[in-house]
């Protein structure tokens, strides 16, 4: 497996950010928590296999295009703990931009992790030469995932719906291009 530049970087913050892989993936589809650890090396909590939906989207586009693997399914880690998930919804597009998701373990919530999370992600892509902007869609309803974007110099940029999510705030951090 390959990794995309830049996760030494990511990795000197409070919160370790890092991909999954396929194995791990693959097994957190099949509802197998332990192989899933198994293959990256930390315990994962149960709270993972809630986002069963998630994994699968991501296995899909990891079998459909193997560049996609280092970029679609993340682990965060703070002292050896899973503390959320993270990644992007794809490699960088052809102008450079990545959209980030990020999902903090719900009993963790409230205390800076988002925060730390984000910052272990952004350090990420400020040193990845394919990354230019970063781009995230928020729920409009989400005051506090807003809260952080926008404290990290994401600025609104448009409205979406989303097909799975409903509407959505664009954000951007980087060049402010229209949506």
């Amino acid at each position: 497996m390959t990794t995309p530049e830049g996760p030494p970087a990511a990795r000197q913050h409070a919160v370790a950010v890092g991909p999954l892989g396929l194995r791990a993936v693959d097994a957190l589809v099949a509802g197998d928590l332990a192989l899933a650890s198994v293959a990256i090396g930390v315990e994962l909590p149960a709270a993972f296999l809630d986002d069963d939906w998630l994994w699968a989207i991501r296995l899909e586009q990891i079998l459909a295009d193997e560049r996609d693997e280092p970029w679609v399914a993340w682990v965060a880690t703070r002292g050896g703990q899973v503390v959320g998930h993270t990644g992007f919804h794809g490699r960088p597009d052809a102008d450079g931009e990545v959209e980030v998701s990020y999902t903090v373990l719900p009993e963790l919530r409230g205390r800076g992790v988002g925060a730390q999370v984000l910052e272990a992600v952004l350090a990420f892509c400020d040193a990845a030469p394919a990354v230019r902007s970063v781009r995230a869609s928020v729920s409009p309803d989400n005051a506090p995932s807003l809260a952080l974007a926008r404290s990290h110099g994401f600025a609104l940029v448009g409205e979406q719906v989303d097909e799975v999510d409903g509407p959505e705030l664009v954000l951007r951090r980087g060049p402010q291009r229209a949506s």
